[in-house]
């Protein structure tokens, strides 16, 4: 229990009121000297984010066990220059696993006008909204149902986005699986949003997307082959419980295609989030197609009265305007249907009540209850969690 305390402590102190020089206020908690910025506009610098997770489990007859631990551990560097290029890499010590690790140049600097930015390496594929948030940056401390399940994460490859005042689109290629040695296969994918009202505090953002990804098989040292194959699957909106929807491994695949629809409303202090996922797999030999779906929708209101954030065609963290700084109430609802034909993957419906503290801009607090109900394969678990995290990032 002592990280949990000790990132308690901090946010503490650094939400104390800075003292005052000449009449302007300055906190140190607000200007971490994490970077350097070169004569040039070059910018170096590191990146952090550390979660500390506590999840306790009731009604559920001792399926999920209560867990606290660390949820990530992220450590990254970066060097990026305005308008012209950005390289990143960032690395999951909690995890094990490479995320972001990607050099993406602005088209201005190639052609002489904004074409879009063209990036190479192992990125974030487009297809999804909340999938595409940063995981310090979501509403709630996990994504929703759908998201988890059908959302396919990082790939290594080659995608190009644009953006206008009321648009925005992006397109990806990616082969060769990704780079924890997983996910072997190609994709395509693309989405595109609109745009009609894009001002601070005030957002309309309507979306789609589409992909079709091409899994390949694998062989081991021994020479033993893999074939192709998929998976969904699901936890109770709580990271550090078992997974209570699941389609199992289905293999061999020939195909999965994804699809999204996404809207975004943002009014001042309130806000509403929504997004609808499905996943088709197609199996060979003349077998049935496979089909998962499901959706999400969540109000959020920042009761010290700012705003959420959104640019480049997604959501981040509130950033709050007093000293003591932000609160955030939200309440989300979900569903997932992993059952189709001869798969019996289980149903799953939650509602997620969650309030967060953005105590600066590196500092955060979070709280969720979650009501989960699943049924899978004539098994009901009813379960409800609660659920802490404390958070560290810049």
């Amino acid at each position: 229990m002592r990280r949990p305390l000790l990132l308690a402590g901090l946010a503490f102190l650094a939400a104390r009121p800075a003292a005052a020089t000449d009449g302007a206020a300055y906190s140190f908690a607000d200007n971490w000297p994490t970077h350097h910025v070169f004569d040039d506009g070059t910018d170096l610098g590191l990146s952090l984010k550390y979660q500390y997770d506590l999840d306790r489990f009731s009604n559920d007859d001792g399926r999920l066990p209560d867990a606290q631990t660390n949820r990530r551990k992220e450590l990254g560097f970066y060097l990026k220059k305005k308008g012209v290029y950005d390289a990143t890499a960032v690395y999951d010590f909690q995890a094990r696993t490479w995320l972001d690790v990607y050099l993406r140049v602005q088209g201005r600097a190639l052609f002489g006008s904004d074409v879009g930015a063209l990036r190479v390496g192992f990125s974030k594929t487009p297809v999804g909204f909340e999938g595409n948030t940063g995981t310090g940056s979501t509403t709630f401390l996990e994504t929703a149902l759908p998201t988890q399940a059908i959302y396919a994460n990082r790939r290594i490859g080659v995608d190009w986005a644009i953006q206008r005042p009321h648009w925005l689109a992006n397109a990806g290629y990616y082969n060769g699986g990704d780079l924890n040695g997983d996910s072997d296969g190609r994709m395509l994918a693309g989405r595109f949003a609109w745009v009609p009202l894009n001002e601070p505090g005030h957002v309309w953002h309507l979306g789609l997307s589409a992909s079709r990804e091409s899994p390949g098989g694998s062989a081991d040292g021994r020479g033993v082959h893999t074939p192709p194959g998929a998976r969904l699957r699901a936890r109770p909106e709580a990271g550090l419980a078992d997974r209570l929807v699941d389609s199992g491994a289905l293999a061999p695949v020939s195909h999965i295609d994804r699809r999204g629809l996404e809207g975004l409303w943002i009014g001042g202090p309130w806000s509403v989030q929504a997004e609808y996922l499905d996943a088709t797999i197609s199996q060979p030999h003349g077998r049935p197609d496979i089909d998962g779906s499901g959706w999400y929708a969540f109000v959020s209101w920042v009761a010290t009265g700012e705003s959420r954030t959104y640019a480049g065609g997604n959501v981040g963290d509130v950033r709050p305007n007093g000293r003591y700084g932000a609160l955030e109430l939200a309440l989300r609802y979900s569903e997932l249907d992993l059952d189709d034909g001869p798969v019996r993957g289980g149903r799953e419906r939650d509602w997620t009540l969650g309030a967060n503290w953005y105590v600066n801009r590196y500092l955060k607090l979070q709280a969720n209850y979650v009501r989960a109900r699943s049924d899978r394969r004539g098994l009901q678990v009813d379960s409800d969690v609660l659920e802490l995290r404390a958070q560290i990032q810049f």
